[in-house]
């Protein structure tokens, strides 16, 4: 019976209710690594008074962003598609830009980064935390690589491990904050610190650029369509329904974690305050409320996590290099974005995530603008120079701008006289003027075409 009814429903070309929350658990699962852990309980302690307006523009890029982006890849057919639409050698330099985005440059080295400093307080005394991140690191990666030469099934393997357990500690840890406060434990939550202290909402958004969420789903897209279409459903309308939900899904898992960490680091915004990263706010609750059991079990689930993405990330970067480049092997990409990581991840967690935001600056605004178009993209492809004169200015604006921030910092330029320039997003005017004068210049040309 069961099996009819999901045939006449594949027949029907719509998911059964299990399958769509399938996909939108499998949705969930693919956005949802340990690095995602450590920035909202950072937001939480940082933004003391002012957590909710931090929280809901970290959540637009963090959460609201990433479900439109598998939305738009899923409209286009591939990331490749949607950003050729600009021109095709922007779409090749773009899509290895994200990849090595996502890959070596900043998420992969944030794994052992991340599952380092979850370790870092079981060490033993006076051991040198440099000298124990390097062999650490060394480890993890070998390890990393060695799984990344067969990912499926042990892939599989520790994701059924870590993605439950990791659920387990989150509900545990965010559980104890939620009777910390409604028992009158916590101290009354202080004034934001900087960044948040001014237009908290808007700082909020620019850290939602960490998650690297956005960009992550710009390779998304056409896996889930490829996971619905295996289920059955293979009308692009049913497709585009059955993406809708699982993001909506998706979204809603991602809302509640988020939530439910900055709930945590508002708990301990006063003891904790001048904190720098999240990894310390999480073992600090945790041993707050579970004693050493809770630093314990929180570093080893997330050495297990870290790990698991960590393999994904550079089988999938490796994949994609080799695809675009196949005189050089995937054994040897791998192993090359390995080392490279391995190095980067030996300057720590705060350098890693203090260089991210330059780069993330430079990158985000591209996608935010792809993204919005391709959601809008049967408007803009009848003025398709649009897409050019957007993506151009954009592009333009976000890159000086992160170059002068990363190497110059404090050296002004004519792009700080642009609206909204204080607050992080001198590229917003530029978009607009770009939609006007691609308009305007698309109707030109079929003027003088006809």
């Amino acid at each position: 019976m069961a099996g009819q009814t999901g045939a006449s429903h594949a027949a029907g070309q719509v998911l059964t209710p299990r399958q769509t929350l399938y996909v939108g658990v499998t949705l969930f699962s693919m956005f949802f690594g340990a690095g995602n852990l450590i920035l909202p309980p950072l937001l939480g302690v940082q933004a003391g008074s002012e957590a909710l307006p931090a929280l809901a523009g970290f959540l637009l890029t963090g959460v609201g962003l990433p479900v439109l982006g598998i939305v738009a890849v899923a409209l286009a057919g591939t990331v490749r598609e949607l950003a050729d639409r600009v021109h095709p050698l922007f779409s090749r330099i773009f899509v290895a830009a994200v990849y090595l985005a996502i890959g070596p440059c900043l998420a992969i080295p944030r794994t052992s980064s991340t599952a380092f400093e979850m370790l870092e307080p079981l060490l033993p005394a006076g051991v040198s935390v440099e000298a124990a991140r390097l062999a650490f690191s060394v480890a993890f990666f070998a390890v990393a690589y060695l799984l990344a030469m067969h990912p499926g099934k042990l892939t599989r393997l520790l994701g059924k491990i870590t993605g439950p357990a990791l659920i387990a500690l989150i509900v545990a840890v965010v559980g104890a904050s939620i009777v910390a406060y409604l028992g009158g434990d916590v101290a009354p939550t202080p004034a934001p610190s900087a960044p948040y202290d001014s237009a908290a909402a808007v700082q909020g958004f620019l850290t939602g650029y960490q998650t690297m969420d956005l960009l992550a789903s710009l390779t998304f897209g056409l896996v889930i369509a490829t996971n619905i279409n295996a289920l059955g459903v293979t009308e692009p309308g049913s497709v585009m329904r059955a993406v809708c939900v699982a993001g909506a899904i998706a979204g809603a898992l991602l809302i509640a974690v988020y939530g439910g960490l900055c709930l945590v680091g508002a708990e301990l915004a006063v003891p904790l305050a001048g904190a720098t990263n999240g990894a310390v706010v999480i073992t600090a609750s945790a041993t707050l409320h579970f004693g050493g059991v809770g630093t314990v079990v929180v570093a080893a689930i997330f050495l297990l996590a870290c790990l698991n993405v960590c393999t994904g990330l550079i089988s999938c970067c490796g994949t994609y290099f080799a695809e675009e480049l196949p005189r050089v092997p995937y054994r040897a990409w791998a192993l090359g974005f390995a080392v490279v990581s391995c190095v980067i991840s030996n300057f720590g967690l705060d350098t890693i995530l203090a260089f991210s935001v330059p780069l993330l600056n430079a990158l985000y605004p591209v996608a935010i603008c792809l993204v919005i178009m391709g959601m809008l993209h049967r408007a803009c492809d009848r003025a398709p120079l649009v897409w050019r004169w957007v993506v151009g200015l954009v592009a333009v604006v976000s890159v000086v701008c992160s170059v002068r921030d990363a190497f110059f910092p404090g050296v002004h330029i004519w792009f700080d006289a642009l609206p909204l320039a204080g607050w992080g997003m001198a590229w917003v005017t530029p978009a607009l003027l770009g939609a006007l004068v691609g308009v305007c210049a698309s109707l030109a040309k079929r003027k003088r075409a006809a």
